[in-house]
């Protein structure tokens, strides 16, 4: 009996030291990380993230001190949905008060400007939504991209932006290198250098991953982001790597390009102003034009996204030299010019044809 006793007794004080332990571990993890540090820290939670990834950048930023705690709370508390968007928060805000702003929202920061670029648009088209969603001008963008000194601050800064940039003959330096995407800004009051850093520094996260299959070719960034914008601007996203093939056969042949977007580009006009290329704007001798160069423009016409660029990097392996697409959107590929234009009458006689 008295042995029994003791068990007991034992197993008591280890259920107490356990509930003693795990309220410690509770309160320390609940607790702010600094009390007496208010500095602002700027979190971005991006769209998709899970409430895993949400603990683990908090983490990162030193604003909780377990990643893995932060799960197990937002399930134990059943805590909802948190809002992708960003945040201005601080080492001295305990976890709920943190939790209770990410559920928030945008509602935490009225004064937040949500920018989207789409994929596809040019450096004009960047320009006016800049000033449309900030206190920017377009001419405050154009001023920046034609500063000599701020193109030298980003070829020191990143690996993929070279002297490339500096032609004379580029319409816009930074076309092309920019990322296509959305971004979240503390008020319309952000600078335009502010909003090229994050687009930069998205590209650079992008680019990475290629890093060393782009070393290991022949064609360098510049001519590998030239080559996806105009992707790009030539088809859908399921079409991109047979796009990206017809165009690396070509120029293996020393063949034209022959794509209307960089026609259009080149007369400085956005691809869908008239419907086609006129006769004028494919004879027309400029840097971009490849209805009369061999090889690829001095530049980008467009600011590519992910899918674009990973074409331009990883072609399908084809033969095909020739593509069109109907009034639908969809996109045929071919080996030689009559198969092309056999297409091309057949589609017309259907009605399909979107010329």
């Amino acid at each position: 009996m008295k042995k029994f006793r003791n068990i007991v007794i034992i197993v008591l004080v280890l259920i107490i030291a356990v509930i003693i332990t795990l309220s410690i571990i509770f309160s320390v993890n609940i607790s702010p990380v600094d009390k007496n540090d208010k500095t602002q820290i700027e979190v971005v939670i991006p769209s998709g993230t899970t409430k895993k990834g949400v603990g683990k950048i908090l983490e990162e930023k030193g604003l909780i001190r377990s990643s893995k705690f932060f799960e197990i709370y937002v399930k134990l508390f059943k805590v909802g949905d948190i809002k992708a968007t960003k945040y201005s928060l601080s080492k001295n805000m305990d976890l709920k008060e943190i939790i209770s702003i990410l559920e928030k929202g945008n509602s935490y920061n009225p004064e937040q400007v949500k920018i989207t670029f789409k994929e596809g648009i040019n450096i004009r088209m960047l320009a006016s939504i800049i000033e449309e969603n900030t206190s920017n001008s377009a001419d405050d963008v154009i001023n920046l991209l034609n500063s000599e000194k701020y193109l030298d601050e980003l070829i020191e800064k990143y690996w993929f932006i070279t002297e490339d940039v500096k032609n004379n003959k580029l319409y816009y330096s930074l076309e092309g290198y920019l990322f296509p995407d959305t971004y979240y800004f503390a008020n319309k009051d952000v600078t335009v250098r502010e909003i090229f850093a994050k687009m930069l520094d998205k590209m650079q996260s992008v680019l990475d991953e290629y890093k060393e299959k782009i070393k290991k070719s022949d064609y360098s960034v510049h001519e590998i982001l030239t080559l996806a914008s105009i992707i790009e601007k030539e088809g859908k996203n399921e079409d991109f790597k047979d796009i990206s093939s017809v165009f690396y056969n070509r120029l293996n042949k020393k063949m034209s390009l022959g794509s209307c977007a960089t026609a259009y580009y080149g007369m400085k006009m956005d691809f869908d102003e008239i419907g086609v290329a006129t006769s004028a704007m494919m004879n027309d001798k400029n840097d971009y034009n490849t209805y009369v160069l061999d090889k690829l423009p001095v530049g980008a016409i467009s600011l590519p996204g992910k899918g674009a660029i990973d074409a331009a990097i990883n072609p399908n392996d084809t033969e095909n030299l020739y593509f069109i697409s109907d009034n639908t959107g969809k996109t045929y590929f071919f080996k030689t010019y009559k198969e092309q234009q056999a297409k091309k009458q057949q589609l017309q006689r259907e009605n399909k044809w979107n010329r």
